[in-house]
This record gives structure tokens, sequence and C-alpha cells, in this order.
């Protein structure tokens, strides 16, 4: 430790405050790498990148990075979409869950270390940045009831795909209802999956997103819809590409007939492979 470091401070820092499993906060950021540089940024952020500037801050619990190829951004929808343009926008996506009521800290922290990894050449510039938010967590909705991982499991446990949703309510006052029809009637009905079949999704976890502070990294820019958005993660214990069309199409549908909202975005992703090019070489 460097010698001008108070190691006194960490151990008063870690005596107060919340310290439980719950996810209450979460980063969510869907990127696109630059034509050209698919290779450079993978090994970037997974070589660098995923630890430095995520995993090794305080609060960050658990993380992992999902990639969508050219044949499942090609199921995304609606085609004209409020958060990806043109709608395939944004083949990589990193989630990570942070502790609840640590939100303040966290952010603290990310802000010093990115201007330092700026300020080191640490940080990969030719990429985009699509969907990037920090997320407060609303609801956690289960298939099974008690049975299976929670919600703090979601991002360790094997799933085999994910699917981000990105729902805007029909005004700021219509937030709360929407929240409440997603959490207590489209979820469940959904997670129940057609007659005869169970849903491949074991859990939706349902987020709205934060401003970001006003000293955030100039290529990151301001959160849009944070009065109105509502974000969901659908975890998967199928191939997201394995009846797409029966089990994940047509929920803009049953938004827009709910009066409630519209679909933004629906995306679905499969688990990269830590520490290997997989899949790099089918974005294109």
């Amino acid at each position: 430790m460097d010698e001008d470091t108070p190691s006194e401070v960490y151990a008063e820092l870690a005596g107060v405050g919340p310290y439980g499993v719950r996810p209450g906060h979460a980063l969510i950021t869907m990127v696109e790498p630059h034509p050209g540089h698919e290779y450079a940024y993978n090994r970037w952020y997974e070589d660098d990148h995923y630890i430095a500037g995520a995993m090794a801050m305080p609060w960050m619990f658990a993380g992992r990075r999902w990639v969508a190829t050219r044949d499942l951004q090609l199921l995304r929808y609606p085609a004209k979409s409020a958060v990806a343009q043109p709608v395939t926008a944004g083949c990589y996506l990193s989630t990570y869950w942070v502790t609840q009521g640590r939100y303040d800290e966290h952010m603290k922290w990310t802000v010093g270390i990115n201007r330092r990894l700026n300020r080191d050449g640490r940080v990969y510039q030719d990429r985009t940045h699509v969907f990037t938010a920090f997320q407060d967590h609303e609801a956690t909705v289960y298939r099974d009831g008690a049975a299976g991982p929670r919600d703090f499991h979601a991002l360790d446990h094997p799933y085999r795909g994910l699917v981000l949703e990105v729902i805007d309510a029909e005004g700021p006052e219509r937030r709360a209802e929407l929240l409440e029809w997603l959490r207590s009637t489209h979820l469940p009905q959904r997670l129940a999956g057609p007659p005869g079949s169970g849903s491949p999704a074991a859990m939706v976890t349902v987020f709205r997103p934060t401003p970001l502070p006003g000293d955030r990294m100039s290529y990151v820019k301001q959160v849009e819809g944070v009065a109105t958005r509502l974000t969901l993660l659908w975890f998967l214990e199928a191939d997201p590409r394995e009846g797409w069309e029966e089990r994940f199409g047509g929920l803009d549908g049953e938004v827009v007939a709910s009066g409630l909202g519209r679909v933004e975005l629906v995306a679905p992703f499969i688990p990269t492979v830590p520490g290997t090019d997989r899949y790099v070489g089918q974005l294109r």
C-alpha cells in the first residue's frame, strides 16, 4: 500500500453504513465498439477495464458481460428505438450490482478512478455509449417463487442469455402505475409462459435510471428518461434464439395495450466467455 494512503480510513469506512447483499443499484451499460476496433475493445475491457474500472471498486459486488452477435442484433425491436439508433447498435452489454444504500459512496469512487484512468491513458476511446446508466432497483419478479437463485446471484449464476427491455411510461405521473402493472400482472403472466411450456426466464429485475453526476466523463452522455423510464433484465436458462418470437415477441404490443407506456427496446444477449475473444468475429 502507498505509504501516503492512511490505511486506518478503510477500516473506519467498513465499520459504518449498509453492507447487505441486496442489489439496490445497478450499472447497465450497452456499448458499440467502432468498426475495426472490435478485438482491441474486447481485450481492453476484459483485461483491464472490467476489473480496474468496475469490479475493484467498493460496493460493486457482482458483474457480468453479455454480447449480441449479428443474428441476435437482428432480433431486436422496435425498429425505431429511442434507445438505440439504429436498433442494432450496442453489441456489448455489461451489468453490475451495487450494494443497496451505497450508491453515493460508489459514485464518488467511480468518478475519481475514471479521472485517473483517463489521465493514465487507460480508457479506450474508439467506442460509443449507446445506453449507459446507473439505476435503482425497483422490483424482482421470479418464475418459481422461492425456488432457485435470487437476484443477488443473477450475475454469478450461469444463465445462458439475457434480454434487455426498456420501457417509457406515458409521463412521469404514470411510471408508478406502470411499475405496479409490470410487477403484479404482466411479468408474472409472461414468466408463466405459454400453456404447457414454462418461460425460459427465471426472473426479471426492474430498475429505474438515475441521473449521472455533473462531473462524469465527457464521452458518457447524460441519462435520458430519468422521470419516465424503466429498465428490465430478463435472465434466461435457454439461448434467447430458441423460440424467440413465441417467447419474447409482442412485448411492445402488450405494453401499449395497457395504456401505461411504450417499449423502446427489446434486445437479446448471450454471456461472453471471460478471457477470450469468442463471438468478436460474429458482431458484423
